[in-house]
C-alpha cells in the first residue's frame, strides 16, 4: 500500500511540491527533503520549541505537525525570517546581550521572539517570559534573552 501524498505549499516564499510519506513530520521534511536544517529537533513531542516555525502566521511545532497537513499552507522558517531582514536587529540584539550559547535553541527563540515583537505595544518582562514558555534553553538561564528581547522591543517603539 502507497502511504505517500503529493503536497503543495509555500515555504519561505518559494513555491514547494513534493510527494511526502503520511507519517512524515514537518520537521522532517523542511530538514530531510528541503535541506532547511535551521529547523532543530530537540525532543521530538512539542516541548522543546527547538523546531518551532510559522505556518500560515502561526507559531507552530514542526514536529507535532505532519507535511501533509501543511498542505496549501505558507510555512516560514529560521531561513525565511533572517534572509528577509525581519529579524535582523533581534540577531544583532541577542549578540549584543549574550542571548545564546550553544545556539540549539536560538531559531525556535528568534521565530517566537519575532512574533511576540509583531504584537502591537512594547512586552513587559513577564509577558516576555510567558510568550517564550514554550521554548526551551538549557544554556543561558533566559536573562540574556529576554534582555534582548526587551532592547529590541523598546528600540522599536512597540511599532511591531
Amino acid at each position: 500500500m502507497d502511504d505517500r501524498h503529493g503536497i503543495a505549499l509555500t515555504v519561505n516564499g518559494e513555491p514547494v511540491k513534493r510527494s511526502v510519506s503520511a507519517r512524515d513530520s514537518l520537521a522532517d521534511f523542511l530538514r530531510g527533503e528541503l535541506g532547511l536544517t535551521g529547523t532543530h529537533l530537540g525532543c521530538e513531542h512539542g516541548v522543546c520549541g527547538a523546531c518551532t516555525v510559522r505556518v500560515d502566521g502561526e507559531i507552530v511545532r514542526s514536529c507535532l505537525m505532519l507535511a501533509v497537513q501543511a498542505d496549501g499552507c505558507s510555512v516560514q522558517t529560521i531561513e525565511g525570517l533572517s534572509a528577509s531582514g525581519e529579524i535582523a536587529d533581534l540577531q544583532r540584539s541577542f549578540v549584543e546581550h549574550n542571548a545564546l550559547q550553544c545556539g540549539y535553541c536560538t531559531p525556535g527563540m528568534l521565530i517566537t521572539a519575532a512574533a511576540l515583537l509583531g504584537e502591537q505595544g512594547v512586552p513587559g518582562r513577564e509577558r516576555i517570559r510567558e510568550y517564550l514558555s514554550g521554548n526551551y534553553c538549557r544554556c543561558t538561564g533566559y536573562q540574556s534573552i529576554v534582555d534582548a528581547i526587551q532592547a529590541v522591543a523598546a528600540a522599536r517603539g512597540g511599532r511591531g
